[in-house]
This record gives C-alpha cells, sequence and structure tokens, in this order.
C-alpha cells in the first residue's frame, strides 16, 4: 500500500469542497431556525437534529483543516513520515465519506445532508474529483492494515508539537506516568480509593497545578497548549490523575480573571504549589446544564455569608480546601444575574466524615468509573462563609465569572479525552500482539489490526483539534466554538476508542482484572461532563449561527 500521490494538493482540493459543502449546510439550517437572520429558541430547539447535525458537520470539517494544517508543517520541517501521510489519507477517506453519506451523532442517530436540509444537487457537486478519490481510495482496508503494521512497535505518529519544550514537557509526564501512575492506577480504580497523596505530592512538585498560573503568582505560566500536553500523558495513564489538575485550573482561573488583588495574593500561589486542593461546588439535584435554574442560597448576615442548600456530583469534594461555590445571592432576581461565586474554604475530609464543617453534610455518590478523586452530594445549613470570599467583591457575576472559565475547561476535557483513547489504544494494541488464536497473534488479523489503527488515526485529528484550541487561547483569542468542537469529538473517539480496544479483548475485556475495563468506565463519562454532547453541539450551532466564527 502506497501513499496516494499529490497527498497534500488532493487534501487541500477535498477540504475547500467540503468547505463548500458546509456552507450549503449553514444555509438550510439558518433557514430552517432564523428569521429576518434572528435565531429563534423556538426553532432551534424543534430543529435540534437538523442543527446539530449541522455542528457535528463543522466539527469534521474543523478536524480535516487542523490534520492538513498538521500535515503541511510536518512536511515543511521534513517531518511527515509514510504513517503521518496514511494517517492524513485515512481521516480524509473516512470523514468525508461521512460528510457524503451520514454522520453519526449517537449509536442510534445519522444526519445525513439531506437532514439538514442540503440540496441533492449541493451533494453530488460534493461527491467528485478529489473527494471521490479519498473516498474510494483514502481509508480502504489496506490504508489501515498498513497503518497497522507502522504503529506495531508503539509508533503513533509525530504529535507536530514543533516547540522543544513542550516535546520536553511531554518526555517528562511520559516517564512519570510509566513510573508513578500506570503501575497502580487499575488497583485504586478496583479498591475505589483515592489517589494517594504522594502522587499528589509529586504531581505538585512537577508543577501540575501551577501550569498556567502566571509567574508573577507562584506558577509556571505555560499556556493552554502546554496543558494539553501535561493532561493527555496524565490522563493515559488514569484519568482520575488527568483530572486532579482540573479543579486547580478552574479555580485558578476564576480567581485570576474575576478575583481581587488580595483574592489573588491568597490563593493563587498557594493553589499552584499544591498547598490548596480547590473542588467545584456549580451542580445541584435537578439542574445538570441548567444553570439559571440553581436555588442553593447565599444571604448576608453581617461580616458573613450564610449557605443554604443542596449540591451533587463534587468531584474531590472530601479531600479538598477550597471551594468554587456558584450560589444564588440575590432571591429575588431570576436566572443567572442572580447568581455569585464564592471562594469557600473547608477542612479537608476523611473517608469517615467528608465534610467536618458546621454547616455542611454530605457522602459520597458510588460511580462506574472516573474515581480516585470520588464524586460527593453537599448538604449545606447555614454553612458560613466570609463576605470578603465573594469572588471579585461585587454579587451578581458568578454566572459570567464561570463562563469565562468554560474555554479552559472545554480544552483540558478534551485533552483528557485523548489521553483515555490512548491508552485504550496502547491496552488493545499491547493485548492484539500477545494474544494468539489459531496460531498466530490476533494483531494479523484485518479487522483487529484495522481496529486499532484507525482508533490511532481518529485520536490523532482530536489531538490537532485539542491543540488548535489551546493555540488560539494562548493567542488571546476567543475560542468557545474551537474548544467546543475538541471537546465534542475528542469524547466521542475516547467512547468508541475503549469500545473497540475492549472488543479486541474479547471476553476478557468484560473482566474487572483487565485495564481495558476501567478504560471502558471511564470514556463514558467524557460525553457527559464539561457540558454533554448535545449540550455541546448546541453551543456549538449557536456560535457558528451567531456568525462568532
Amino acid at each position: 500500500m502506497r501513499v496516494l500521490d499529490g497527498l497534500l494538493p488532493t487534501c487541500g482540493e477535498a477540504l475547500a469542497a467540503a468547505e463548500t459543502l458546509l456552507a450549503a449546510a449553514r444555509r438550510a439550517v439558518e433557514e430552517k431556525v432564523s428569521a429576518d437572520g434572528i435565531i429563534g429558541n423556538d426553532a432551534l430547539e424543534q430543529e435540534q437534529f437538523a442543527a446539530h447535525g449541522f455542528a457535528w458537520m463543522a466539527t469534521y470539517v474543523e478536524g480535516l483543516r487542523q490534520m492538513l494544517g498538521w500535515a503541511r508543517r510536518l512536511d515543511d520541517a521534513g517531518r511527515l513520515g509514510e504513517l503521518e501521510s496514511l494517517m492524513l489519507q485515512s481521516a480524509f477517506g473516512e470523514y468525508l465519506a461521512q460528510l457524503y453519506g451520514g454522520i453519526a451523532l449517537s449509536q442510534v442517530e445519522v444526519a445525513r445532508p439531506r437532514d439538514l436540509g442540503v440540496a441533492s444537487a449541493d451533494v453530488h457537486v460534493f461527491f467528485k474529483g478529489a473527494v471521490k478519490t479519498l473516498i474510494y481510495e483514502g481509508n480502504t482496508s489496506a490504508v489501515r492494515r498498513r497503518i497497522a503494521q507502522l504503529m506495531t512497535d508503539g509508533a503513533f505518529g509525530d504529535p507536530g508539537l514543533e516547540d522543544e519544550t513542550l516535546d520536553l514537557v511531554r518526555d517528562q509526564f511520559h516517564r512519570f506516568v510509566e513510573d508513578k501512575v500506570s503501575p497502580d492506577a487499575h488497583q485504586w480504580h478496583l479498591d475505589d480509593e483515592l489517589i494517594p497523596m504522594a502522587v499528589v505530592e509529586q504531581m505538585a512538585e512537577l508543577g501540575v497545578f501551577g501550569l498556567t498560573v502566571p509567574e508573577e503568582w507562584g506558577g509556571l505560566g505555560m499556556g493552554k497548549t502546554a496543558m494539553c500536553v501535561v493532561t493527555e500523558e496524565l490522563s493515559r495513564g488514569y484519568i482520575g490523575v488527568g483530572s486532579l489538575g482540573t479543579r486547580s485550573e478552574i479555580a485558578a482561573e476564576l480567581i485570576r480573571l474575576g478575583g481581587t488583588t488580595a483574592q489573588k495574593e491568597k490563593y493563587l500561589p498557594r493553589i499552584a504549589s499544591g498547598e490548596i486542593l480547590p473542588t467545584a461546588v456549580f451542580t445541584e439535584p435537578n439542574t445538570g446544564s441548567d444553570l439559571a435554574s440553581l436555588r442553593a442560597r447565599a444571604v448576608r448576615d453581617g461580616d458573613v455569608y450564610r449557605i443554604t442548600g443542596n449540591k451533587t456530583w463534587i468531584t474531590h469534594g472530601g479531600r479538598s480546601d477550597l471551594m468554587t461555590l456558584l450560589v444564588r445571592t440575590d432571591g429575588d432576581e431570576k436566572g443567572y444575574r442572580g447568581l455569585s461565586m464564592f471562594l469557600a474554604e473547608k477542612p479537608r475530609g476523611t473517608d469517615d466524615d467528608p465534610f467536618p464543617a458546621p454547616g455542611m453534610s454530605g457522602g459520597e455518590i458510588p460511580v462506574l468509573g472516573y474515581r480516585g478523586m470520588k464524586e460527593y452530594e453537599i448538604a449545606f445549613d447555614g454553612f458560613e462563609v466570609p463576605a470578603d470570599a465573594l469572588l471579585g467583591g461585587a454579587p451578581g457575576q458568578g454566572f459570567k465569572q464561570l463562563m469565562a472559565t468554560f474555554e479552559s475547561a472545554r480544552i483540558q476535557t478534551a485533552a483528557r479525552a485523548v489521553g483515555v483513547a490512548q491508552n485504550a489504544l496502547e491496552l488493545g494494541l499491547t493485548y492484539a500482539r500477545d494474544r494468539k488464536q489459531f496460531g498466530k497473534p490476533i494483531y494479523e488479523f484485518p479487522r483487529v489490526a484495522g481496529k486499532l489503527a484507525w482508533m490511532a488515526v481518529e485520536i490523532m485529528v482530536a489531538r490537532q483539534m485539542a491543540y488548535f484550541a489551546g493555540r488560539e487561547k494562548d493567542s488571546g483569542r476567543r475560542c468557545d466554538i474551537e474548544a467546543g468542537m475538541a471537546k465534542l469529538l475528542a469524547a466521542r473517539v475516547a467512547w468508541a476508542g475503549a469500545d473497540n480496544a475492549l472488543q479486541v479483548h474479547g471476553g476478557n475485556g468484560y473482566a474487572l482484572e483487565f485495564a481495558i475495563s476501567r478504560v471502558l468506565c471511564d470514556a463514558r463519562i467524557l460525553n457527559i461532563f464539561e457540558g454533554a454532547a448535545e449540550i455541546q453541539a448546541h453551543v456549538i450551532v449557536r456560535g457558528l449561527l451567531s456568525g462568532r466564527n
């Protein structure tokens, strides 16, 4: 199997055709959900299938754009090898075929161009020339078999970081994961225990919790692209370890962007050093993504606020020292404008008493996966928070302050998903090389090798999407759409990869002793938190149709 002649120009021509098809889809969806150029909320809700299909189509086109940019940069640097070329070819072949024939929004929903309102003539114009060539020849069984041969010894393609410092960071955290995380992660999961403090302390020494905190506040002052690299490697070992930094990232971002000078001086250096372990306390029973309906209250009483209400899905809540707590300070103000954010300190709890503070009670929520930090529900009954703990010192800013962190949180979640997917790929590859059936390793069977090869290709697409969103954020540009796309795609890639890697394991994959059983459980949450896939698609389509991109 050889790389197609003129691959880069061919992909460039195909990308232009995909962008033209996307423009036709946009016009069709706009016609369904807009009146006089204004998006109607009711119409958008009624046309969710078409609208979300458009979000996925846009995500696919962006994925192809980022893969072509990755390949061109490697080519310019003289590093575009056979494996990378075939990955590009395979990605274009498969995604173009799905743009033409239908994209799976879930296992039971396929959005085809006609569902979006795209005219047959536009689809026929799309299916010719470079697009037709790549659909027919880009992702064949022979291509996947050759990719599988090239990655037999653990070569998964050049990530294209183009930054010596980031390469060194990646290598450092790869070694840390191999030495300190991977050997014990599965047992931590099986025992449903907290990640040992010794590991947390080593992560703090490596700068994980202050990675993006400015140097003036005690951090390393690195960007979101570095955050992607570190998060992916940590999550490759164990999603719980990769997610420990998420809480610090959210808290530090909230304080850095919205805190008073005193709050920054008090908390940022201690978060960066790992002295303080934060937790995010946003969600309430029966609210989910509908933050406007939050009911937990904070009532001013002299120099303190008294918090009353219930919160749920609080990750790492017991062992944390600081809660970023979103509650309603104005009971008369409905919706988002009555919400405020507090920096509420609490003592570290134990398994027997996770919340040893007056006015707080709660317990653990047992979960399938995403262990290592534990999930909790909390009831507040007059819990006291000093008035100067109000983030920024002004009430009613909580929702706006939280929204300012969503880009970073979703970029990091995309990186977590890439790490989980990479873990699944490596487990599947190792098993397929070692497991012998019918007189040979099962990796020699085309469908086994093909599954793993496609996993490697789509992981690279998701990785490049995450890097792109990180670079956009580092450049100071608004990137809510890019971050949403990266998270949307990477979460699906992680789940599909874990499912396929378990299939490669056969019956053994269903046994608790095999690590892939853990990875399957861990991967499933990625389509839910930081914005469920449906919410994410809705955010993307609103952003695109409102002209933000």
